[in-house]
């Protein structure tokens, strides 16, 4: 599907992240949304690329989504807060734990570059 010109757009910078929402017609000229959040990545050589993610809202599915997106909102903030908990996203970030085994912090190892991903970070 080819999309066609903006009709109505909005931008939120959040840090390294900047959502798009877009309205735009379709052939019919019908209105949609798309979603599109945008994460800036840098390389050590000081080079950066932007990876992109989009959704697309059609009229039929808006209700239902924004009832689901009110419910899980809800659901966060009830359960932990406004408070933004952004520690463990600093570069610096070193998490500290126990070994059972030798009863000695120990370090987690420091990610070096965007392949190196741990399943707690998924």
């Amino acid at each position: 599907m080819l999309e066609k010109e903006e009709i109505f757009s909005k931008v939120l910078r959040a840090g390294r992240r900047t959502y798009f929402f877009d309205v735009r017609a379709t052939k019919a000229d019908d209105y949609y949304i798309t979603i599109t959040e945008s994460k800036k990545f840098t390389e050590e050589d000081g080079s950066f690329h932007f990876k992109k993610h989009k959704i697309y809202l059609y009229k039929e599915d808006f209700s239902a989504f924004a009832e689901i997106l009110e419910e899980m909102t809800s659901y966060v903030l009830n359960h932990k807060g406004e408070e933004v908990i952004s520690e463990r996203h600093q570069k610096d970030y070193k998490k500290d734990f126990f070994s059972e085994k030798e009863e000695t912090i120990v370090a987690e190892p420091k990610i070096n570059s965007f392949t190196d991903i741990r399943f707690e970070d998924i």
